[in-house]
């Protein structure tokens, strides 16, 4: 291993005034060397390969700042070691002289941090899940009570399926009627529940009757469903496809069912629950002129004219509709055959007859007015205060008009039959 020589001090003042003719960058200029950190940062020269340890040593010694550089880095030198030998010219001297060690500056730090951020792929923004409508509901309460269209269509389902796998009955209005391409054609009647449609064949809406009076059966079926066209119903859901949104269901079955409930059925003292003098609500299914049909808790009866107002009435429509409910008092009921129960039912003996007080107001000979309810022929009946009709004979001067005023002169009271008739003295001059 050769040895080491001191440093002459003719080659101490070569590497001195490279060391100044060193050309000074921007960098440095705008960041002078003294403001840097004393760690220095590992030099690698692509052309004159490695830098020598002992080099690398000197310029850690060395100072910084300009100011001191000439008198500080000849005392460093003179007192360093290099190994090997040195070149002795000056040209030599200033090829292969090591070049100061410069330090990074804290902007060319910074600049460099921020291009190794820039080359790094940067982390992608994680996806947004797109969830559910009403996962996006803020609720006043702690559960939300609002139902969104997806709740609704699922309950809707939910109600479908407890009838078809449970038996529950399911309540609806018929909206409408729809024909089948059979021949011979089949009625349907079309209930909807929720945005499911709900279709009930003819045979399993209605019952024939005894005496199709020379018409085909399909045309009686279209008939009857017809005429329960906007009727409120009970109905048990047989199938469903849920794809198509179609259910198949039975009202007859449903019927049969609530039969057994209400005209069957006991209360906690063992009586019946339905009996004769008992008053029910029920359903209005169809309307014809002399009377209307009900639904009483599963079994279709008849109600004529007579037995639905105290007053007279022509037509049962002028006062009631499919779909209304109304209030009935049972007068029989029959239930020797299970599977032909009979009932008989009274609208206007529901309520209090307006009779019994009102012709209480009424005296024999005097007049009243009152307004002309119905013209047949038995005579003209006026509407008196109460709700009650007294029967007029023909005027002399000719019949008036439905709804005229007319001024009557009692002649008679019947409290028993409840029947008031008179005579009409003045009819009101028409406007």
């Amino acid at each position: 291993m050769p040895a080491r020589k001191k440093i002459t001090t003719e080659e101490q003042a070569v590497v001195q005034t490279d060391l100044e003719k060193q050309p000074e960058s921007e960098e440095d200029r705008e960041f002078p060397i003294q403001d840097q950190p004393d760690t220095a940062v590992p030099h690698t020269d692509s052309e004159n390969g490695p830098e020598e340890p002992g080099t690398q040593d000197i310029l850690q010694d060395a100072p910084q700042t300009d100011s001191e550089t000439a008198g500080n880095a000849s005392e460093a030198l003179q007192n360093a070691e290099v190994p090997g030998t040195i070149p002795q010219t000056d040209t030599e001297n200033t090829e292969e002289a090591p070049r100061p060690r410069r330090r990074r500056s804290r902007a060319t730090a910074a600049e460099t941090q921020s291009e190794d951020e820039a080359a790094e792929p940067a982390p992608s923004e994680p996806r947004r899940r797109r969830t559910r409508s009403n996962l996006n509901i803020v609720s006043i309460d702690e559960s939300r009570s609002v139902e969104t269209e997806e709740d609704k269509a699922r309950n809707d389902l939910i109600d479908l399926l407890e009838s078809q796998k449970s038996g529950r009955i399911l309540t609806g209005t018929i909206q409408g009627v729809e024909n089948t391409t059979d021949n011979p054609p089949n009625s349907l009647a079309v209930i909807y529940h929720g945005n499911f449609k709900v279709i009930i064949p003819a045979e399993e809406a209605v019952l024939p009757p005894d005496d199709l009076r020379g018409r085909s059966l399909s045309e009686i079926m279209h008939y009857l469903i017809t005429k329960r066209l906007g009727a409120e119903v009970d109905y048990i859901v047989k199938g469903i496809d849920v794809q198509a949104g179609i259910a198949v269901a039975s009202r007859l079955e449903a019927m049969r069912s609530k039969r057994r409930q209400y005209y069957f059925g006991t209360d906690r003292d063992g009586n019946n629950l339905l009996y004769s003098g008992v008053c029910a609500e029920a359903r209005v299914v169809s309307v014809i002129r002399a009377g209307i049909f009900i639904d009483l808790c599963g079994l279709e009866t008849y109600i004529p004219l007579r037995e639905l107002s105290y007053q007279r009435m022509l037509d049962a429509a002028s006062q009631y509709r499919p779909g209304q409910r109304i209030l009935v008092k049972i007068l029989d009921i029959d239930r020797s055959d299970r599977d032909n129960i009979r009932v008989a039912a009274s609208v206007k003996q529901a309520g209090e007859n307006p009779y019994e007080k009102a012709l209480r107001r009424y005296s024999i000979g005097d007049c009243y007015v009152g307004t002309v309810s119905m013209v047949d022929t038995t005579g003209v009946f006026v509407a008196l205060d109460g709700g009650i009709d007294c029967l007029c004979s023909y005027p002399k001067r000719g019949r008036p008009p439905r709804g005229a005023r007319v001024t009557v002169r009692i002649l008679g009271i019947n409290f028993d039959s409840n029947r008031i008739w008179g005579a009409i003295t003045h009819i009101a001059a028409a406007r």
